[in-house]
């Protein structure tokens, strides 16, 4: 191992070369880490320095958007022409009466069929000034298993594999399983709205030749380099989520926050990237392919997630297995896609596989654009300690203690960011 370097000449070192070690408590062999450059987000294709809004909004972000549909997540449809919306459930007094529960099943084509739809679950706190600003995400393991509500609609989906659970029906034990990294009382105390859809029935999560999810309403998506791919997939369903929200006259939903964990942090990112109007998003965790730099090799790489996950990004991504060299982008112009708005980027200490210092250097790294509005990026020269959020500036960062999960801390975090940045 080379000498311990000061922390706050970190991220300068990163567009020359690899990161040496420093002393902050982690067991990271950054000898691993191999010599790269980012590409600046703010150059275009042509070589000319964007230095403006103007320029960004009318020209480069374009360009960039194109990199990753092209070369990462693939192309995506638009909003289905026959999506209808079906209140099938409202409970008033739901939570001991802190909040009123809906229930709607999302009709993506003219005819109500199962393999074509999906249900929201959707808590508004009671006795709050209205309309609700909302946090909407995707859950792993089926609405019903975010809380131990009985009025959750128990999911008629095949579950599929995921957080170490096989395929399965859904059953009234497996309700409240995930309910720690939804702490539902949490938000409405706070005066949130909570809005969730079960990843699987947007598309299932393993490698079907894109054969059933939303995917098999539009084949003519498939076959080709740049396809719809399951993490665009998601992206997509998030939209949708939001066009539901839209209608609803309890949510305010120009104040919508998407947050995801893990692969579903990714989903949020590019979700975030494709929909300017989420008007907050928060990355849990999301590692490679998510908000953490792929140049850099470390933790989950290129190859690794393209071989055990070869249908979560496009076919053109497989180009850069073992070649993150050759990319033309990195996470942080997708963290730059975001701006102005607010984003907020989390780790965990032992989570190392998502690359923590990847991922705040990834936040660090997409700033720049952010400059180009007037804004603040994130407002931190070194990496945060464990357990400091840096919220300062409008792209927030944390690392806490503990292993790859969604926990209160971070909760609490995202709801204090979003009171302060959240428009």
């Amino acid at each position: 191992m080379t000498p311990s370097l000061p922390r706050t000449i970190l991220f300068f070192m990163i567009t020359s070369c690899a990161a040496s070690a420093v002393d902050d408590g982690f067991n990271y062999d950054e000898e691993k880490v191999p010599k790269f450059t980012l590409p600046d987000p703010l150059v275009r294709a042509d070589g000319s320095k964007v230095a403006s809004v103007d320029e960004w909004k009318g020209k480069r972000r374009g360009e960039v958007l194109e990199l990753f549909r092209d070369q990462m997540y693939g192309r995506m449809p638009g909003r289905p022409e026959g999506m209808r919306f079906k209140v099938f459930d409202e409970e008033t007094k739901a939570l001991g009466g802190k909040a009123t529960r809906r229930q709607i099943t999302v009709f993506l084509t003219k005819s109500e069929t199962a393999e074509a739809s999906f249900d929201i679950l959707l808590y508004i706190p009671n006795g709050v000034e209205e309309p609700a600003p909302v946090f909407f995400g995707l859950n792993f393991q089926g609405n019903h298993a975010i809380h131990d509500d009985p009025g959750i609609r128990l999911s008629e989906r095949w579950m599929d594999k995921g957080q170490g659970v096989e395929n399965h029906h859904a059953t009234a034990a497996s309700r409240g399983a995930a309910a720690s990294r939804w702490p539902v009382e949490m938000l409405m105390d706070r005066g949130y709205a909570l809005a969730t859809v079960y990843r699987g029935d947007i598309d299932p999560d393993y490698d079907d030749a894109f054969e059933n999810g939303v995917h098999s309403l539009y084949p003519e998506f498939q076959g080709r380099g740049d396809n719809f791919s399951t993490v665009a997939a998601w992206a997509w369903g998030l939209s949708r989520l939001l066009d539901y929200l839209e209608t609803d006259k309890r949510i305010n939903a120009k104040r919508a926050a998407v947050i995801g964990h893990s692969r579903l942090g990714k989903a949020a990112l590019w979700a975030g990237a494709e929909d300017e109007r989420i008007a907050l998003v928060v990355s849990n965790d999301s590692g490679c392919g998510g908000a953490a730099l792929s140049k850099r090799h470390f933790g989950e790489t290129v190859q690794r997630i393209n071989t055990s996950f070869p249908h979560w990004f496009c076919e053109n991504f497989k180009k850069y297995n073992e070649n993150e060299i050759a990319l033309p982008f990195d996470q942080h112009m997708l963290i730059a896609l975001q701006a102005p708005r607010p984003v907020y980027v989390a780790s965990a200490e032992e989570d190392q596989w998502a690359d923590p210092r990847g991922e705040y250097l990834s936040a660090k790294g997409g700033s720049q654009v952010y400059a180009l509005f007037g804004r603040e990026g994130l407002v931190a020269d070194a990496w945060p300690p464990v357990g400091k959020p840096a919220q300062e500036g409008w792209i927030a960062y944390h690392i806490r203690a503990g292993k790859h999960d969604v926990t209160d801390f971070d909760w609490r975090g995202y709801l204090d960011f979003a009171d302060k940045r959240m428009p």
